[in-house]
């Protein structure tokens, strides 16, 4: 008898499933691994599809598997049942399970007397160092996403300074039309973004506010776009910060301090890394620098979310790039966002996405940083 491995769950929603599978479903399917050997159970609605378009060895119907257990004596066969007869053909006693595998469907299959082993997260850990088609998928996300960070760009460029507030064609410039030349010019592109964030002043100082109401002059506004590709499923994750007037002295500071602790990450991050001496170096480089970490009436200021993540098949995957003491390897793609936080100044975060090698790091987006924007 021997193990296999099992995943039940929409690819849509679960990146090892997808990867394994290289087949997008909004619904649930069984996905069985056992060897070399890669198997799907689908419904009436997916087989032929799955067929088609997934990477695996057999798709096998649900319907004629549930059949087939009806001429056993089974009369109303469920889904363990069916995922039974499979696993007993093909000598499997013991399964392997992601964390987030259904405790119910867990139950009923101990039940049938398969033992489960729980995996850690990531199921396939082998996805976090890219293939070259998939450095390439995120290149070409990464590009798009940069044009439509251009596009938005140039709306806070050609805004006018009224007061205190940035108008734009006789209306105040807003983080929300910011945001939906952002969305747009993403989706023109096959690119979907949710939740991205268009920050001004004190707002960009909680580093997840997306942003809402008018954009201010002379304050910092954090524009961070982390689309999806709808083509390939891949990711990017950009940030720049930019001012529309004359920032303070301390905002060019800050602006300064953030773009020299990126550049600390990039020449440390390479293969065989301890990450947490990345994030450590830019903390010690902006203490020195004057710019300190810690609570400060109420709320936290400083640098006090990590250096970076990984990226991929999601926005967030490992390594961490934090206090974490995640080691980096060649092949992986992660994240470097330095940022500085303090209300009464506002927010400064630069993001680019960089490519692991043995003797150091490739930076794979190339979007401008410009502060100022006159």
């Amino acid at each position: 008898m021997s193990e296999a491995s099992l995943i039940i769950a929409a690819s849509e929603q679960n990146a090892d499933l997808f990867y394994a599978t290289g087949f997008w479903a909004p619904d649930p399917f069984i996905f069985l691994q056992i060897g070399d050997k890669k198997l799907l159970l689908m419904s009436d609605l997916e087989v032929d599809r799955a067929r088609s378009e997934s990477k695996v060895d057999e798709v096998l119907s649900i319907s004629r598997l549930a059949d087939d257990a009806r001429k056993r004596g089974i009369a109303k066969p469920g889904l363990v049942d069916i995922l039974e007869i499979v696993l007993k053909e093909r000598e499997v006693d013991a399964l392997r399970v992601p964390s987030t595998f259904p405790v119910g469907i867990a139950d009923r299959i101990r039940a049938k007397g398969f033992s489960l082993r729980v995996s850690e997260d990531p199921f396939f850990p082998e996805r976090m160092c890219k293939r070259p088609e998939e450095v390439a998928a995120i290149r070409e996300t990464i590009r798009l996403t940069e044009e439509a960070l251009q596009a938005a760009i140039r709306l806070i460029e050609e805004s006018e300074i009224k007061g205190e507030d940035l108008w734009l064609r006789g209306q105040p410039l807003t983080s929300e039309l910011v945001r939906k030349v952002l969305h747009l010019t993403l989706m023109g592109s096959d690119c979907l973004a949710q939740e991205t964030i268009v920050a001004g002043g004190a707002q960009a100082c909680d580093p997840h506010c997306i942003g809402f109401g008018p954009l201010k002059a002379h304050k910092p506004i954090v524009l961070d776009v982390f689309p999806v590709s709808t083509k390939s499923r891949y990711y990017a994750d950009i940030t720049r910060t930019v001012v529309k007037g004359k920032p303070s002295e301390t905002l060019k500071k800050m602006y300064q301090a953030v773009r020299h602790g990126q550049e600390i990450a990039f020449g440390m991050v390479k293969n065989g890394v301890q990450a947490q001496t990345i994030h450590q170096a830019i903390l010690d480089y902006f203490e020195k620098e004057g710019f300190t970490t810690g609570e400060k009436n109420g709320r936290m200021t400083g640098f006090f979310h990590g250096t970076g993540h990984g990226l991929g098949l999601e926005i967030h995957e490992p390594p961490r790039i934090s206090s974490t003491p995640d080691i980096l390897k060649t092949g992986q793609v992660v994240t470097v966002e330095p940022g500085l936080y303090y209300p009464e100044e506002g927010g400064i975060r630069i993001e680019d996405d960089v490519f692991v090698t043995a003797t150091g790091c490739e930076v794979l987006s190339s979007f401008p940083k410009v502060f100022e924007l006159f």
